[in-house]
């Protein structure tokens, strides 16, 4: 997706410090009533008290410059082609990226490591004997963008109004709050009933504080373009409704010396302009209109590099590497259509696409399959499921796919040449097991109706790629077709389910939480509007293994919950997996600095890299 969304305290003082350092400790056995300034889910923390930056940032960066890119990756209801509303934090409408950027939060998250996070707004946090209420200790400088102090009362606000009307992004981590109080200006307390995760609060932490003021006056909704008052090292500047936006830096931002800020927000201005395709995209970074971009397009990266700004030097050409986090691309099969909840239906779906013809003809071969939801990390099952995963399984085995309990289940690799007769055989058969049986050119099922599939995309790359998986599906039988619409329907339309084939690509933390998971795979998101539940995924054992999930108590059973999640996933084929890239492909012209040591869990570049005059000036853009 991003969307992909997008989607990120320590040092304890005397031996609540070193209780927390201890191998295998849990978040949940950090000491209560001592004033933390980081926290981390199992005490796997880097930076002390006296911290003074990241490691991963240059803190001599010089300031100024103006970046121009592509957003590779978004969340909550950002949308990369078009946007009509400036609250990316509401469930409807479609945001401009980095709407985020305008905001502080209580806390950060450190680059650099799976779960830890630091003070931003907040300069502590204490935590109650029985772990469900936080209290929080703000920073007397915090102030929004025209000069009034940011107070407990507008974190207060925040919490309520995101439980309450917020995105789900945000709303679900919140389900389990049943107070959010001001006890002083500068005193937040956040209290939980006790059925939260032990790791709910390290999403909670960084969600955007808001204006008490500002969303007293203004509705909290998706009908205004009129930019909110923020705290953050960036504030809205000019923009053109569904075109362009910027973001100008801040100058007298009021937290650009703390440490978790120092080094970072470098450009004196970001600006994203909106495409209706990659094809306009990829000519306005030829021309220098676009000054960084990410290529998901195998075809352009292969054979489109070689326009004279970059044979010339002045663009440059690189691979980054990719984050150690969980990553899921791959096609949503939306059960809330009646044809879609035989899961032998999905399988039959899923064998009908050629990966290695899809590589070959379109990819360039650059692609990986893609087998797993936790793909590129230490969650993905493999083999058949050993003692400990057993354990966990064992309970459920009249619950779940009895694949569950044999190798992890994989999609079949084709002969290669795009109609692949055996496994077009097994869709056929699995279709006729599940009672469609064939009348003419489609099948049908008791009733007389057909079976019906229709891809939705919101670019015409998708309806190049999909289309011979299409055809397979027809030649089985399927009513097949693909709809291109707009990028506004087709926000909508997922935020409201109303698909049957949807593709989609996210990113998980290096540390998922049990509100993470909920929001893609839970029961109790299945026809939440604007929930990352595509497929209306609703099964009892996978809720059961989410709450397993969500108690993890080291990092090792965190391991084995997940992949015994992951195993039900697969069998199941709410989600068919497509495929998956080890690397950034990055391209941007040679007028930027940036750190030399890439962070393993994110990869901000507009909060990383700088201006570098010297580089500018000599390809011309000084």
């Amino acid at each position: 997706m991003t969307a992909v969304p997008r989607r990120d305290f320590l040092a304890l003082g005397g031996a609540a410090a070193a209780a927390a350092l201890l191998p295998g400790k849990a978040f949940a056995d950090i000491a209560t009533g001592t004033k933390l300034h980081g926290l981390s889910a199992f005490g796997d923390l880097k930076y002390g008290p006296d911290f003074t930056h990241f490691d991963y940032v240059n803190v001599d960066a010089p300031a100024g410059g103006i970046f121009n890119f592509s957003p590779p990756n978004w969340g909550y209801n950002q949308d990369t082609q078009t946007f009509n509303t400036m609250n990316s934090f509401a469930d409807k409408g479609d945001a401009p990226p980095r709407m985020e950027m305008c905001f502080d939060g209580l806390m950060v998250r450190a680059l650099d490591e799976p779960d830890a996070v630091y003070g931003q707004i907040a300069d502590g946090v204490t935590l109650s004997e029985d772990r469900n209420s936080f209290t929080f200790s703000l920073r007397p400088e915090a102030r929004f963008h025209d000069g009034t102090p940011l107070t407990a009362q507008d974190a207060a606000f925040t919490f309520k109004l995101y439980k309450d009307k917020g995105h789900p992004d945000l709303s679900l981590s919140l389900t389990h709050m049943v107070d959010a109080v001001a006890v002083d200006d500068r005193t937040l307390r956040l209290t939980f009933s006790g059925k939260q995760s032990a790791r709910t609060v390290l999403n909670v932490v960084e969600f955007p504080i808001l204006s008490k003021a500002f969303y007293t006056a203004n509705p909290f909704d998706s009908s205004q373009l009129n930019p909110p008052l923020g705290s953050g090292a960036y504030k809205v500047g000019r923009f053109s409704a569904g075109a362009w936006i910027e973001y100008d830096r801040v100058a007298d931002y009021w937290g650009r010396d703390l440490p978790v800020n120092r080094g970072q927000n470098n450009f004196d201005r970001i600006r994203i302009e909106f495409y209706q395709n990659r094809t306009a995209g990829f000519e306005a970074f030829k021309k220098g209109e676009i000054t960084y971009r990410e290529e998901f397009t195998s075809r352009v990266w292969a054979t489109a590099y070689d326009f004279p700004a970059l044979t010339a030097g002045k663009v440059v050409k690189h691979e980054f590497p990719a984050e150690k986090r969980p990553t899921m691309q791959g096609t949503a099969v939306n059960q809330r259509r009646e044809q879609f909840r035989d899961a032998r239906v999905r399988q039959a779906i899923a064998l009908c696409f050629d990966f290695e013809w899809t590589r070959r003809n379109f990819f360039y071969g650059s692609y990986e399959r893609s087998q797993s939801c936790f793909e590129k990390s230490d969650f993905r099952a493999e083999g058949v499921p050993p003692t400990q995963e057993l354990a966990l399984l064992e309970p459920l085995r009249s619950q779940v796919p009895a694949e569950v309990f044999g190798q992890a289940v994989a999609q079949p690799a084709s002969d290669g040449s795009g109609r692949d007769r055996k496994l077009l055989g097994q869709a056929a058969k699995l279709l006729a097991a599940a009672g469609w049986k064939r009348s003419g050119d489609f099948v049908v099922n008791g009733r007389g109706g057909r079976l019906s599939a229709e891809f939705m995309v919101d670019d015409d790359t998708f309806v190049q790629v999909y289309s011979p998986w299409v055809a397979n599906m027809k030649a089985i039988g399927i009513d097949a077709t693909i709809r291109l619409v707009d990028s506004a329907q087709y926000q909508a339309r997922q935020a409201t389910f109303d698909f049957d084939l949807l593709s989609a690509a996210f990113s998980f933390s290096a540390t998922p939480t049990r509100d993470d998971l909920e929001g893609f795979f839970h029961s109790r998101t299945a026809n939440l509007s604007g929930s990352r539940n595509l497929p209306g995924t609703s099964d009892p054992a996978i809720d059961a293994l989410i709450a397993t999930v969500g108690a993890a108590k080291d990092r090792e059973s965190l391991t084995v919950a997940m992949r015994a999640l992951d195993r039900v996933l697969r069998a199941r084929c709410d989600w068919i997996p497509s495929w998956f890239l080890a690397n950034h492909r990055s391209a941007y012209w040679d007028m930027f600095g940036f750190p030399e040591q890439k962070p393993d869990f994110g990869f901000p570049v507009e909060t990383l890299w700088w201006f570098d005059k010297g580089k500018a000036a000599k390809i011309g853009k000084g």
